[in-house]
């Protein structure tokens, strides 16, 4: 089966998707799909021919939509030598592009009966269709903005397709709560799953100091994402901040991860160092890659992330394949599995849930947490391991 992803950026930093992509295509070959993409990054990008999957990459764009006009003569020229073409994300010129081409070539097809087949289309939205980004108070601009969209393009790129793929079922039910007129073909949970982490090695924990030498022999708790406000970093630290004022004894909190140059990420970082008692308690190692990345979770007490929207959450499921509980808010999508689990603690992402998500974790003893952290491996194999999202996502598109 040849499949082509549509998708706005490879970029390894962009996440979610194009890591989706990476982690599964070894698992994918064993099932006969041979993977192609075609994206918007700029054909000079340095991670360009470092996978073992061709990408077309046809940027540099223009706009935000990130239009570019190769894209659509591109899809037109090459859509039927696939079996199957996922449009991955929602919202952006790529998905209309794919969209467009689909239509165009159907209707060539019907007038020169040329012996072409129009490959089966799919979109994966990874969480676009859920209704916190048109309820979001910080979003009421996009919100509008998305609503205009969806009437004149999305609904058509969501409901012409052949089936909506998701990642999980509570994506799957959030997306219907979004938006008037959404009636997709078929809607199917695919699952989405990691390759299990490399074993750990003394490596790991040097190369992880050599960034966060401050936590040597010091318990943390690791929060490994994108400093923004979607995630809710800034109710961590406000919750540290005045549990230490009252007391109470936490350690370490290291916050790792890309955006910290940024308005948000000035403003996280000076509510953590302009507080005395929190000075030589957060940092920010910055974005870790490789071994500094792995070496920060296996040696973590737990990862933390009490983020007010994750679709799927890729850092959650590492951390529970690491062995790690979880502390997560109720707003990750897939926080029902490591509750039944048991592989964490759930709360809601609000300054009051994250306290309280605090304090149940420091009176857990040390016998509760290893237990959990058991547990947490035993969800990742149970629920989020490759082998069977591959499966189900082979078995899905055929």
């Amino acid at each position: 089966m040849k499949l082509l992803h549509v998708i706005a950026s490879m970029n390894p930093t962009s996440g979610g998707p194009c890591q989706g992509i990476r982690s599964s295509d070894a698992e994918m070959h064993l099932y006969g799909v041979q993977r192609e993409i075609v994206s918007l990054d700029s054909p000079d990008n340095a991670f360009l021919g470092m996978d073992d999957f061709p990408i077309y990459a046809l940027g540099p764009v223009k706009t935000a939509w990130q239009y570019s006009p190769k894209l659509l003569p591109w899809l037109i020229e090459h859509l039927c030598n696939f079996d199957v073409v996922i449009i991955n994300g929602l919202w952006l010129y790529s998905s209309y592009a794919a969209w467009k081409a689909m239509r165009i070539v159907k209707r060539q097809i019907a007038k020169k009966n040329d012996g072409r087949k129009l490959p089966k289309i799919y979109v994966m939205p990874h969480g676009m269709l859920d209704p916190y980004f048109q309820r979001a108070a910080d979003r009421r601009l996009k919100a509008v903005r998305n609503l205009i969209y969806w009437e004149l393009i999305e609904k058509y790129v969501v409901n012409d397709a052949d089936g909506l793929l998701f990642t999980c079922e509570m994506e799957m039910v959030l997306a219907r709560e979004t938006f008037k007129g959404y009636r997709p073909k078929k809607e199917i949970n695919v699952g989405y799953g990691i390759k299990p982490p490399p074993e750990y090695n003394d490596a790991m924990r040097t190369d992880f100091l050599e960034k966060c030498p401050e936590v040597e022999n010091e318990p943390y708790l690791l929060f490994l994402s994108r400093i923004h406000e979607k995630k809710g970093v800034d109710l961590l630290i406000d919750a540290y901040a005045r549990l230490i004022a009252t007391g109470y004894q936490l350690p370490k909190l290291v916050i790792a991860g890309p955006g910290l140059v940024s308005s948000f990420g000035k403003k996280v970082h000076q509510m953590a160092y302009s507080n005395p008692q929190l000075q030589d308690k957060v940092y920010f190692p910055g974005m870790l890659y490789g071994n500094a990345k792995w070496g920060a979770l296996y040696c973590s007490d737990a990862f933390i992330l009490p983020s007010h929207q994750e679709n799927f959450g890729i850092a959650v499921v590492e951390a529970l394949a690491c062995a790690k509980p979880v502390l997560i808010s109720n707003q990750i999508n897939i926080y029902m599995e490591i509750e039944a689990g048991g592989g964490g603690i759930i709360a809601d992402d609000t300054i009051g849930g994250t306290i309280q998500m605090l304090k149940r974790w420091l009176e857990l003893s040390a016998d509760q947490r290893r237990e959990a952290g058991n547990k947490a491996l035993r969800i990742f194999n149970d629920n989020f391991h490759i082998t069977s999202s591959s499966i189900a996502f082979t078995n899905a598109i055929k």
